[in-house]
């Protein structure tokens, strides 16, 4: 009896240190990783500006600041006339290697989608009937359907990326009826850690009641297990 008291209480000292200890060690190596890696930056100032020339030792971190720098540069000289016109000029001469252009071209576009201000690509987070009825999952909104896309489909539609889970990086790429999507009450960062969770880590409440299909406010955020496929439950 003793015995199995004390490996129960082992069990569960050790699932406790490691509940302390994974987060921090995965935080640790993914900072380690991202200083090394941003310190590589540093390769491309002149051997006598290198820290190991000046100060006789690597300073780690610094390639933070130098990357920071260079972005905040770049960023001041691409936000006024001259700059946008040397882009434009930069942008000309890759657009003429044929390879190049490709890679370009696309990268661009995908950045330009994801990181402008202006643009529409997760910026809501979705709840949609996928992969089958009755099954609910959370996506994205990416935008609206191609404008050569867009008179083939009846209705108004709109974009959507279904992520997988823990992965979001890999998903689907959907066109769905805008009335068969329901818009939730989260942030985009809160339905990240909610897919990558695989559920675990819940969204917190923000107390706001859904509506239903038929436009009346859902009686309550937290819907019975029972819940008809035309209502499903939306768990904030």
């Amino acid at each position: 009896m003793i015995v199995a008291m004390t490996a129960s209480a082992m069990k569960r000292y050790l699932i406790a240190g490691l509940i302390v200890w994974v987060p921090l060690g995965i935080t640790i190596w993914v900072l380690h990783f991202l200083l090394t890696s941003l310190d590589q930056v540093l390769l491309v100032l002149p051997e006598s500006l290198q820290p190991r020339t000046l100060f006789g030792f690597d300073i780690p971190g610094l390639g933070v600041v130098v990357a920071f720098l260079i972005l905040l540069v770049t960023g001041v000289v691409a936000a006024n006339f001259f700059g946008q016109r040397l882009i434009r000029a930069w942008e000309s001469v890759l657009g003429r290697i044929p390879f190049v252009k490709s890679i370009y071209s696309s990268v661009k576009q995908v950045s330009d989608t994801l990181l402008s201000s202006k643009g529409n690509a997760f910026r809501k987070a979705l709840l949609v009937e996928f992969p089958r009825p009755g099954s609910w999952t959370i996506a994205f909104q990416t935008g609206a359907p191609a404008a050569s896309v867009a008179p083939y489909l009846p209705g108004d539609h709109i974009s959507v990326y279904v992520p997988t889970t823990p992965n979001p990086t890999g998903g689907y790429f959907l066109m769905l009826p805008r009335s068969q999507v329901r818009e939730l009450d989260m942030t985009v960062d809160e339905a990240l850690k909610y897919i990558i969770s695989m559920g675990v880590v819940a969204p917190r409440p923000h107390f706001n009641l859904p509506p239903t299909r038929d436009g009346a406010a859902a009686p309550s955020t937290h819907a019975a297990p029972g819940a008809t496929e035309a209502e499903p439950a939306v768990r904030h």
